[in-house]
């Protein structure tokens, strides 16, 4: 197998997962509430897909390392370490947020939903942007 479209695979998953965020935000602001659970649902699934396929990646071909130097290696580290930290926090919140949503504990769900929801959408953008610096920016192109 060609591990390497992985990493674009996963990008495309956080993405996507960020539109699932937000489509499920907009309708449970409007109310309604069938919709928004539509939406939270396939956020999970697809952060789910995204994490089997991290996890396969990593697992097949170790770790890739920044060659970047200068301010945007700065950029890139800081993204990361307050990307890996939120990330591993996020799982059990939103475990929590659904649980609490599948059993008609609303008040709850929502008390967690209002930390879970901004923290799990930072993860899947900054997981994009890794990877947009990862692969996608020139070495040669950031400076001293």
């Amino acid at each position: 197998m060609d591990w390497h479209i992985l990493p674009a695979l996963n990008a495309c998953l956080n993405s996507l997962a960020s539109v699932f965020l937000v489509a499920g935000f907009v309708h449970i602001r409007r109310g309604n509430r069938e919709t928004h659970r539509r939406f939270m649902l396939a956020a999970t699934v697809t952060a789910a897909l995204f994490l089997i396929s991290y996890i396969t990646y990593h697992a097949a071909t170790g770790s890739t390392r920044f060659q970047s130097q200068g301010w945007i290696r700065t950029l890139y580290f800081t993204i990361l370490i307050s990307h890996t930290v939120l990330a591993a926090a996020i799982v059990p919140l939103v475990l929590t947020t659904l649980y609490r949503a599948w059993k008609g504990n609303f008040a709850g769900h929502r008390r967690i939903a209002r930390w879970a929801w901004p923290l799990w959408m930072y993860v899947s953008v900054t997981g994009v942007a890794i990877y947009v610096l990862l692969y996608h920016v020139d070495p040669r192109l950031s400076g001293p």
